[in-house]
């Protein structure tokens, strides 16, 4: 028998879908999606909520960073419970007293902090927190910096890293935090880096590399970056729209050039979630974090 010719014609998003895991073409019958695109929108729906009200796992985080030689501490913002912290931003970026008073019994002359906050999205710290946190202390060993022992915060903010940073003494502080999570993305960190971090700092005064996941922004590639641009503000002596880095494998550039999008402009709870690969870049928006 003679085959007859396949009637259904090729699909022209097949090889943007096969690029990206953000929902693009996704298909109609008559004027309604497929049952297919609603279900998996459904569940990337129920995964996002589920990163934002799930907490880290803080037991397995921190056995991590033990195992690494690594540090740590606990510490809380003043944000007494999940729905307080999503009502009231301002209670995320400080912290609570008593952890103050830990923090402060840390205190020295640090080079560097690094801060581990739940964020919006407490799944991207549990699968990834503790990885990313191992490669940023690496490259702090390997330079002879004075590190401070590792933060971990529950219901915190980008800037209360600032407030850390302060309170231990440190002249750089380092933020990873949960992003808020996406459609085809629940499971992102974001790193903030602040030069001379103190209460009231600008979002235009951080550098902010996003999107770090697997299927994003690798943790070894994002460590590297962070890396050169923890170099340069020390250098320099800022962070921020004026820094000006020289990246692994580019050319030098000012920061806000670098990825196109004014990602520190945005509050860490407008994180991408996009689902493709961000560069670090800083914005301009004089507003506080």
């Amino acid at each position: 028998m003679n085959s007859l010719p396949d009637p259904t014609p090729d699909d022209p998003w097949a090889p943007l879908r096969a690029a990206t895991p953000a929902p693009i073409g996704l298909g109609r019958v008559g004027t309604a999606p497929s049952l297919s695109s609603v279900l998996t929108l459904r569940a990337a729906h129920a995964d996002a909520r589920d990163a934002v009200w799930t907490p880290p796992d803080w037991p397995g985080i921190e056995q991590g960073l033990t195992e690494a030689a690594i540090p740590w501490l606990s510490a809380r913002s003043q944000a007494p419970d999940r729905a307080t912290y999503l009502l009231r931003p301002d209670l995320g970026r400080l912290l609570a007293a008593d952890s103050r008073a830990a923090v402060a019994g840390q205190r020295a002359n640090y080079d560097l902090s690094i801060v581990l906050v739940d964020g919006l999205s407490g799944a991207a710290l549990t699968h990834h927190g503790a990885a990313l946190a191992r490669a940023l202390f690496a490259w702090g060993r390997r330079r002879s910096w004075r590190l401070a022992p590792v933060v971990c915060v529950s219901q915190g903010r980008v800037a209360i890293g600032d407030d850390i940073g302060a309170t231990l003494g440190a002249d750089l502080a380092v933020v990873v935090i949960g992003e808020r999570p996406g459609l085809s993305a629940a499971d992102s960190l974001g790193i903030y880096l602040t030069f001379a971090p103190r209460v009231g700092r600008m979002d235009s005064e951080r550098n902010c590399i996003s999107n770090v996941r697997p299927g994003g922004l690798p943790i070894d590639r994002a460590a590297e970056l962070a890396e050169a641009y923890a170099v340069a503000a020390r250098q320099q002596g800022l962070t921020g729209t004026d820094l000006r880095v020289e990246l692994p494998n580019s050319a030098p550039t000012h920061s806000p050039g670098v990825g196109g999008a004014a990602a520190s402009a945005r509050r860490h709870d407008g994180g991408s979630g996009t689902g493709t690969p961000s560069l670090p870049s800083s914005g301009s928006a004089a507003r506080k974090e």
